[in-house]
């Protein structure tokens, strides 16, 4: 009974629930083309960091569609027009890239996706952007990623 009491009690701190949440965030791509993040920045101590993308406008894909990919910020544009020629129909991503870290897939309107990354991969000097690879959407829908200190 003390037990199910401590663990109730150690939950409900706020230092908890802000602990639990640290590995993670939440990004909203707009029909206005843009991100609400131009920042992210995932504390050392997360071994993962999970990146929920949300879509809240009312246009379609081929239309208006946003995704979530990460890579080093030096293949970012080659991942772009690669992704433009690789289509809708595989979320303007080459399918098997190398160089994309990590990806969510294309969303419309109303939609939403996740992807969890491994941080074990990523440097903490290292020069990684997030961005949309839907065709032109990366010239305003972009940002930096970094692994703190």
């Amino acid at each position: 009974m003390h037990r199910a009491l401590l663990l109730t009690l150690t939950l409900a701190l706020p230092g908890f629930a802000w602990a639990a949440d640290d590995c993670s965030t939440e990004i909203h791509g707009t029909d206005q083309m843009t991100f609400d993040k131009n920042e992210i920045v995932v504390p050392a101590s997360c071994k993962s960091f999970k990146v929920v993308l949300k879509h809240p406008g009312n246009l379609p894909k081929e239309v208006m569609g946003h995704n979530w990919v990460l890579s080093e910020t030096s293949n970012m544009q080659a991942i772009v027009n690669d992704g433009a020629a690789a289509g809708v129909a595989h979320d303007y991503l080459k399918p098997d890239d190398a160089r994309i870290i990590a990806h969510t897939k294309m969303l419309s309107g109303g939609e939403e996706d996740s992807v969890t990354i491994d941080t074990s991969k990523l440097k903490a000097d290292g020069d990684y952007q997030f961005f949309c690879s839907f065709p032109a959407h990366s010239v305003l829908m972009k940002g930096r990623f970094k692994i703190g200190v």
